[in-house]
């Protein structure tokens, strides 16, 4: 909880002081904003423990302040944060299986493969992960990072800011994808998903069929709305991916959205548009 070291001056002495994991109450960071679904393990439990050098002597001398919890005591330490730190090797083991895109509850299986006692849970994977992508980006913003990987790895993106500093839309494909769409121009899946994803906005997924009846992705968008507007913006880019004016699209598969399908409309006004059959099917099991 507390404690100071002997510096030589007057009237203090080392001293430390121990109190229980669940002592004191609750601080929220932001006094005007209170959470309700949340629980803290802080109870204001009173058991402490002081302890001091023993003068002119080797060790410590403890005094028990209060030997009493005002709670269970727990019958595994899986959970507790001290007890489940993670130590340097296993930080790098997260670290090197997070590059290699596995899961976190793979790397919680790999761990307690190497340390059978361990008490770490998937919570603690989770920060490590966040801590390793922080240090990847610095100073700069989720935004700005994501920006830089694109100009990086030479993706074709376009993007349109709302009042000077905020993103509002944003595109972005592989570029292998432009030489498939003019390749395979006939039949296109354009699908629009909401509050998917962690920054609730609507994702626009555009989809390319093969002649060979298999599919490939060409590219996504996050919009800021469902309004046509946003939708008209992604696919006047989208249709900047053909180079060939004869390679236009024919049909256009989208779900029963009104704001893509007007989008369609105005866009792609010569080709035609289908609905998706799957959601067709579970509209009707539905009703």
């Amino acid at each position: 909880m507390r404690f100071d070291t002997h510096i030589g001056s007057r009237g203090r002495s080392s001293f430390v002081l121990i109190g229980c994991e669940r002592s004191g109450q609750y601080k929220c960071r932001k006094k005007e904003f209170v959470r309700r679904d949340i629980r803290s393990r802080k109870c204001g439990c009173p058991f402490k423990l002081r302890g001091k050098p023993v003068i002119r002597g080797e060790g410590w001398m403890v005094k028990l302040i209060c030997g009493i919890h005002n709670h269970e005591l727990v019958k595994s330490l899986v959970g507790h944060p001290y007890a489940g730190r993670l130590t340097k090797d296993e930080k790098n083991i997260i670290v090197d299986m997070t590059k290699s895109m596995v899961k976190p509850r793979n790397i919680l299986l790999t761990l307690k493969e190497h340390n059978a006692n361990s008490c770490t849970i998937i919570k603690q994977i989770y920060n490590a992960r966040s801590a390793y992508h922080s240090s990847i980006r610095g100073s700069d913003t989720e935004m700005q990072h994501l920006m830089k990987l694109l100009e990086r790895d030479q993706y074709i993106h376009w993007h349109r800011l709302k009042d000077e500093f905020v993103v509002r839309d944003l595109l972005w494909c592989h570029p292998d994808v432009v030489k498939l769409c003019n390749a395979c121009h006939l039949v296109f899946l354009i699908d629009s998903t909401y509050k998917t994803n962690r920054y609730i906005l609507p994702l626009l997924d555009f989809v390319g069929v093969t002649p060979m009846g298999m599919t490939f992705s060409v590219g996504f968008a996050y919009l800021e709305g469902e309004r046509v507007n946003n939708v008209v913006w992604a696919l006047e880019w989208f249709q900047s991916l053909f180079l060939i004016r004869d390679c236009l699209l024919v049909v256009i598969v989208t779900n029963r959205d009104l704001a893509l399908m007007n989008a369609v409309k105005i866009v792609f006004s010569e080709c035609t548009n289908l609905l998706c059959r799957f959601h067709i099917n579970k509209n009707i099991k539905a009703k």
